[in-house]
């Protein structure tokens, strides 16, 4: 790629340190950016480009097609192409059927979304040998998240909302207010398209954003968005406590045992040193070991696996998402897949 040289504009030079206090990528990386075409990514994909120079990024654009909108996909397809041509960077696409999956899977337009975007673009990432996917997740997305997993009756770890860095995801905007990135957009003539589904209110997001949010600001506290960042930026701390703790505890208590198909590995949680572990650990480490072995990691599942590790009788199963399968052993847990089924996204990797 490459970007232009420079940080002109206050948000380019915010944004650069940023990055200088809190690296979310090395300097030579392969980049590649979500870009729907909306206007926190196409400022995003604009922000990264300005940094590439000094950063040595190389920069890929990818554009999901969730085949919902079929009216408004060829401009924004049009959008991001004509952003990437702009910026001198590769541009990739890829259409995914998410209401299909949704009837399938009985779940939410939402949650299957979020499922097939990332796992379309993780695959052209790997395709691509990107070592980093950036999303244009913004503060005000963080509000609304943490708001969201609050009705949902999330734990600490869901009210710590999104991280700048998880895994191979990075969010470099996360601390940019939606309003900021308008502003960068008008001041640098780049346009951007606008999702109708964004207003439509059978989406509980929605919901949030456009009645929950500003009813709360208006009749309650203005400041109720600050106060959500805030608890949102002291549970991540308490939570990165908590994943230390977690990795303390691993080894002892999980083993990861090879097969001759990568994709279905066999995995054992021992009972007795699990059993001696406090119940939010216990917790947590099922999480982990869920999410590494495939699983959604539905809180509903996280207690059946605590259940069973503490007083399961032996010989008894438990069925999880995928065809994941949990038998319970005398001294272990055992996590595998059956003939045909697998992991519902990406290839597996031991801890």
């Amino acid at each position: 790629m490459q970007a232009a040289a420079g940080h002109n504009h206050p948000l380019e030079r915010t944004l650069q340190r940023t990055l200088a206090a809190q690296p979310l990528f090395t300097p030579g990386s392969r980049v590649l950016v979500g870009v729907s075409g909306g206007a926190d990514s196409m400022a995003l994909v604009h922000l990264l480009a300005a940094l590439g120079e000094e950063w040595r990024l190389t920069l890929v654009a990818a554009y999901v097609d969730h085949g919902l909108r079929p009216e408004e996909t060829p401009a924004e397809r049009a959008c991001v192409q004509a952003a990437a041509d702009r910026l001198g960077i590769g541009c990739e696409t890829a259409s995914i059927d998410v209401a299909g999956s949704a009837r399938a899977q009985r779940i939410s337009l939402e949650h299957a979304a979020r499922e097939l975007r990332y796992r379309a673009l993780e695959d052209i990432g790997r395709r691509l040998g990107c070592d980093w996917l950036a999303v244009g997740h913004t503060a005000d997305d963080q509000v609304e998240e943490v708001l969201l997993r609050l009705l949902r009756g999330a734990g600490r770890k869901g009210l710590a909302g999104m991280q700048p860095r998880s895994g191979r995801v990075i969010r470099p905007l996360l601390g940019v207010r939606k309003a900021e990135l308008l502003a960068y957009l008008a001041d640098k003539g780049l346009g951007f398209c606008t999702d109708s589904s964004n207003t439509d209110r059978r989406f509980l997001r929605n919901r949030i954003r456009h009645h929950l949010l500003p009813l709360l600001e208006t009749d309650y506290d203005a400041g109720v968005r600050r106060a959500l960042a805030k608890t949102a930026a002291n549970l991540s701390a308490d939570e990165d406590l908590l994943a230390s703790l977690v990795e303390a505890h691993w080894l002892e208590t999980v083993e990861w045992q090879e097969t001759a198909v990568a994709e279905r590995p066999v995995v054992l949680l021992r009972r007795a040193p699990f059993r001696g572990l406090h119940p939010a650990l216990q917790r947590r480490l099922v999480e982990r070991l869920l999410w590494r072995v495939g699983d959604t990691a539905r809180y509903a599942h996280i207690l059946a696996v605590v259940q069973a590790a503490l007083d399961g009788c032996t010989g008894s199963e438990l069925h999880l998402s995928r065809g994941l399968r949990v038998t319970v052993g005398r001294d272990a847990l055992r996590f595998a897949y059956p003939q045909g089924q697998g992991p519902w996204r990406g290839r597996l990797n031991p801890p």
